[in-house]
């Protein structure tokens, strides 16, 4: 196919920017898209929004030339395109930002915008003209990046902007911004908006792919709703609410987390004490943090990606080991215990990353139902691996958490990713279990899918369950927790009552924004902690989430080290694995 250069495609002004006419993909056993009519006018943000499995993610991939469709025709710029890849959609203006990052960490800025695409002359890399060219496209879309900075110092909303650059270098005038609000606290969505606002100013064209409803009602122009893979509706946010649009796309309200009655009894479940974790390097990735949950409590750890959530996790399940504190479950000591005896023991694990960690993507379904309860029925018949006991119960499974899919004999892969979700949220829930962790339970499913989890949570908190719950949705953490604690370069740092802080409150401890009363002076920073994100280490102070945000002092907290800067005996992963941010500053 011969396409246009980068950044030279024309715009017919009286055209649309995208028309999506008869669009169809088939896959085996499956209509991923059957018949797709959508169009999008030039200069606008145009949200598409659905359930779990309803196409969305399919026909991103068909615009974006990842996929081919079976059935149907596009046009850009009122032009007819057909594209049989990423480079040809690339050249004709099109730019995808995936919602898990690709980027790497250690790489700066410029070295990551020009990956693939870098300047030069005569074969040697001019990264001054890089470098002036990014600088200018920052200033003009109003993205604030700096391209000499290392993008492990970046926090995720700064990670996000440097995506969004990535394709503007490239020349793009057409955005997909897929679930962008994902891991963003609310400060950075409202920075997120302001950008999109400027795009538009300058007549970019976005295609906003989200499940929060509030939030796509709050930046689109037009919206296009999409069930069971085909399109059901487009409107104007000014004609419909949240619950309309609710209900076209899976036929049901709006769901709300909000928990009313305590279940939260006397015994305690978890205890974390003094746990400090160390990577190889000696930096402190978590310090002294301790902590308690109750049986029938859900325990919710606030703090934006980085900060240690994912490390606290990794050494409560035994996966990190602890450099001293103790790690006990009903008064037994773990510590010392790998991973496997700790599943034994009743704890359960809904991992944050989904494909890295808790699937097997290239296995059947009903072979994910065993995967880490291989030692337990019903997937076992004494010593032998009991194949259709894992059946059963993974029909059963797919039956209760509504797993779209054609039978459970497809590969995880095929899944869309809340239906990959479901699965797992499916296979802990159906052990017999005194702790659940859960990391970011609901990240990416609609709000079906969300309201189905969330019923299942509190259905076994009221049993007696204990819960640890991290999650980036605020309302979320707000709604079903018992209690919170913000987490914040490692330590937890503030208590917050889920009945009366706001998401704005929360997440501005969450970021060190709250007033400076009792944190660390200047001289308390430590060599290891000298070079971090000045906004991670503001407010670092332990007490309650007040008005307007602030932290109250307890007395002072001194420096605990880059918090959860990654492991540091991992690869940076270019193609978009597990991404933290030392103090996750934004």
């Amino acid at each position: 196919m011969s396409t246009p250069a980068a950044g030279s495609v024309p715009v017919a002004t009286d055209a649309p920017a995208v028309e999506l006419h008869g669009i169809t993909k088939r896959f085996p056993g499956v209509v991923a898209n059957r018949d797709i009519d959508i169009v999008v006018q030039p200069g606008t943000v145009h949200a598409i929004v659905g359930e779990n499995g309803a196409g969305k993610s399919t026909l991103m991939k068909i615009l974006y030339g990842m996929q081919r469709p079976d059935e149907g025709r596009i046009s850009v710029n009122g032009e007819p395109v057909s594209f049989s890849s990423p480079a040809d959609a690339i050249s004709a203006g099109i730019g995808m930002v995936h919602q898990h990052f690709m980027l790497a960490d250690n790489f700066t800025v410029l070295e990551n915008v020009v990956l693939g695409a870098e300047p030069g002359r005569l074969g040697v890399l001019d990264f001054a003209a890089a470098r002036r060219r990014i600088r200018e496209i920052s200033a003009a879309y109003g993205l604030d990046i700096r391209p000499e900075r290392m993008v492990e110092d970046l926090g995720v909303g700064d990670r996000q902007r440097v995506e969004i650059l990535k394709v503007l270098y490239r020349g793009a005038r057409i955005l997909i911004l897929d679930e962008p609000t994902a891991v963003l606290v609310p400060q950075e969505v409202d920075e997120l908006f302001g950008n999109l606002r400027e795009l538009k100013a300058e007549g970019l064209t976005v295609l906003f792919i989200s499940h929060k409803l509030d939030e796509v009602l709050a930046v689109a122009d037009e919206i296009t709703v999409i069930r069971r893979g085909t399109t059901v509706a487009t409107v104007r946010p000014a004609d419909v609410t949240a619950r309309r649009l609710a209900e076209l796309m899976v036929g049901s309200d709006l769901p709300s987390p909000e928990t009313r009655e305590s279940t939260v009894r006397d015994e305690v479940v978890l205890a974390v004490e003094g746990v400090t974790v160390r990577a190889e390097d000696g930096r402190t990735l978590i310090a002294d943090v301790s902590l308690t949950i109750h049986s029938g409590e859900v325990l919710g750890i606030a703090g934006v990606e980085g900060n240690g959530q994912a490390e606290l996790v990794e050494a409560i399940m035994g996966l990190r080991p602890a450099e001293s504190g103790r790690v006990l479950l009903s008064g037994r000591d773990l510590t010392g215990m790998h991973t496997r005896p700790r599943r034994t023991a009743g704890i359960g694990f809904i991992p944050e990353d989904r494909t890295r960690q808790g699937l097997l993507l290239e296995a059947t379904l009903w072979e994910n139902r065993i995967l880490g309860h291989q030692t337990e029925p019903p997937n076992v018949s004494g010593i032998w691996i009991d194949r259709a006991g894992a059946r059963r119960d993974c029909e059963r499974i797919v039956e209760e958490y509504d797993v779209r899919t054609p039978n459970i004999e497809v590969a995880a892969s095929a899944l869309s990713g809340g239906n990959q979700q479901k699965l797992i949220v499916g296979r802990e829930m159906s052990s017999r279990l005194s702790l659940l962790v859960a990391a970011h339970p609901t990240r990416g499913v609609d709000v079906g899918a969300q309201a189905a989890i969330w019923d299942h949570l509190r259905a076994a908190r009221a049993e007696g369950l204990a819960v640890l719950l991290i999650s980036a949705d605020l309302d979320e953490l707000i709604g079903l927790s018992d209690s919170i604690k913000v987490i914040l370069r490692g330590r937890l740092v503030a208590d917050a009552d889920p009945k009366t802080v706001t998401p704005e409150e929360l997440g501005s401890a969450m970021t060190g924004a709250g007033d400076h009363r009792g944190g660390p002076e200047p001289s308390d920073v430590d060599e290891a902690t000298a070079d971090w994100p000045a906004s991670a280490a503001d407010g670092a102070s332990v007490g309650s989430v007040g008005p307007a945000g602030s932290v109250g002092p307890v007395g002072p907290v001194g420096p605990a080290g880059p918090a959860a800067g990654g492991a540091v005996d991992e690869p940076a992963d270019p193609l978009g694995g597990r991404h933290r941010e030392p103090g996750g500053g934004t």
